[in-house]
């Protein structure tokens, strides 16, 4: 028997009525949606306007004395002796050279060049001073308040120079602490922090000893950190459980802090310059750390005498330098285990050379996580594996040679986010537009939306109330 014919009234619109009026339904609602929409109390429009929505941070410029920024500097030429901390043959930088660099060259100080560099992108001039960037006169007009303070220099100037050895902490005698106190109290005097407390100032703290006698007083503000080594305590009363592991720590957080790379110390290798790479892994640097780097020695001890690794131990001189370009040139994996802090200069030079990093370090924290991918261009090895003897080397050899070219296109990539500066390829006092400096000042940037939420919530705190200090992030 043939179908039923189909009646055309069913294709009538008006024999729909129930999804016509689902449809006006909805409109009317969405409409009613939009009128009721909650706005923005009036006392947050201004920061909206100035915070994550428009494209460059807004930044005040703290009116400091020379003598604690640029002045340092001056002070570092004119010193006549080489630092007390390495052979006088080894320190580059004394006697003075004819033609030298801006920021010194010594290693163990240029590696936390990133103060310098900061301060000089806020100093150019211009009606704008980058990309990402913009200096105002006006404190009230500033989303953030850089305090140009060179406090890795003057800290370094005491523990290299100082007048006796361990005299950095104390407080009697010492130089760096002099500065530290003078900034501290210029700084908080000023009407800028008081009206937040201090949150919204940015401090630039790489080396781990820098401001160590006046931490607490600035621990509000926004601290541009390599990593959080030195600051953290174990928490006393869980010391003796199974949560030994677990850290206390109200002084820094990756809710307001910025981890900021290290400077490296190698110059750059193009990817069209890669050649054959026979070693496996390669490692240069000092045996023996201490606290967290105590792995590096056991480690060491267990990647000694494994074929195709290279464990070479030294200080980064001249002669050093180059077999380190050499070594990490030469090698598919680079070795970064901790030292006396989760992080080290050795993870940039790695990724300078081209060569494929191997992490290997619980604790560590990342420069503009977020922004990149570490794990598209390094191998993360936690430190129980890596402790297993012959199974770090076996699974690097695992890796395809279709895997590790992949690693080094991504490593390619990455290199200019990291440079801080381009001295090595012929210019001077220049940054990368989009290099370093410029992802520190966008990484401030994402802060702000938080930074803002916790002044508001402090101008309610009841007077007398007591709240403790506490921040755990992971």
């Amino acid at each position: 028997m043939p179908p039923p014919p189909v009646s055309s009234k069913i294709w009538r619109p008006a024999m729909k009525p129930p999804a016509l009026l689902a449809v006006l339904l909805l409109l009317s609602l969405s409409f009613l949606l939009f009128l009721l929409r909650p706005t923005s109390p009036p006392f947050l429009l201004s920061a909206q306007t100035s915070g994550t929505d428009r494209r460059r941070l807004s930044v005040y410029v703290t009116d400091l004395p020379r003598a604690l920024n640029h002045g340092l500097l001056d002070l570092y030429w004119s010193l006549p002796t080489a630092d007390a901390r390495i052979p006088a043959s080894s320190d580059p930088d004394h006697p003075p050279p004819r033609a030298h660099p801006p920021y010194p060259a010594s290693p163990l100080i240029r590696q936390y060049s990133a103060e310098y560099w900061l301060l000089a992108s806020l100093l150019r001039p211009g009606p704008a001073s980058s990309s990402a960037v913009s200096v105002v006169a006006d404190w009230t007009e500033a989303d953030v308040v850089f305090v140009p303070f060179f406090a890795t220099l003057s800290a370094e100037l005491e523990l290299g120079w100082g007048a006796t050895k361990g005299a950095f902490r104390r407080k009697e005698g010492n130089a760096d602490y002099r500065r530290q106190r003078e900034v501290v109290d210029r700084v908080t005097a000023h009407p800028a922090w008081r009206r937040s407390g201090g949150r919204d100032h940015v401090f630039v703290l790489t080396d781990p000893m820098a401001m160590w006698h006046v931490r607490a007083e600035i621990a509000p503000a926004i601290l541009l950190v390599v990593d959080f080594g030195g600051w953290y305590k174990l928490d006393s009363k869980s010391a003796g459980s199974n949560s030994s592991h677990m850290i206390q720590h109200t002084q820094v957080s990756l809710l307001k802090d910025v981890i900021i790379p290290y400077t490296h110390l190698l110059p750059t290798l193009q990817l069209s310059e890669n050649m054959d790479r026979p070693t496996l892994l390669y490692f240069k640097g000092a045996k023996h750390r201490h606290r967290g780097g105590l792995v590096r020695e056991k480690l060491w001890d267990v990647m000694i005498n494994e074929p195709g690794v290279v464990m070479e131990e030294g200080f980064p001189n001249a002669t050093g330098r180059e077999q380190s370009i050499k070594g990490m040139r030469t090698s598919e994996f680079c070795l970064h285990p901790a030292g006396d802090t989760p992080s080290s200069c050795r993870l940039f030079d790695a990724v300078a050379s081209l060569c494929i990093p191997v992490i290997v370090s619980d604790d560590i924290e990342l420069p503009f996580e977020g922004m990149i991918d570490y794990t598209e261009f390094s191998i993360f090895v936690s430190v129980g594996n890596a402790m297993r003897p012959k199974w770090l080397a076996s699974y690097l050899k695992t890796i395809s040679k279709q895997q590790k070219d992949e690693f080094r296109r991504n490593l390619a990539k990455v290199q200019h986010i990291f440079e801080y500066e381009n001295s090595h390829h012929g210019s001077t006092g220049s940054a990368p537009e989009d290099g370093a400096v410029n992802h520190i000042w966008k990484k401030i940037h994402q802060k702000l939306p938080m930074i803002q939420e916790a002044i508001i919530r402090e101008k309610r705190k009841p007077e007398g109330a007591s709240i403790p200090l506490r921040c755990h992030c992971t």
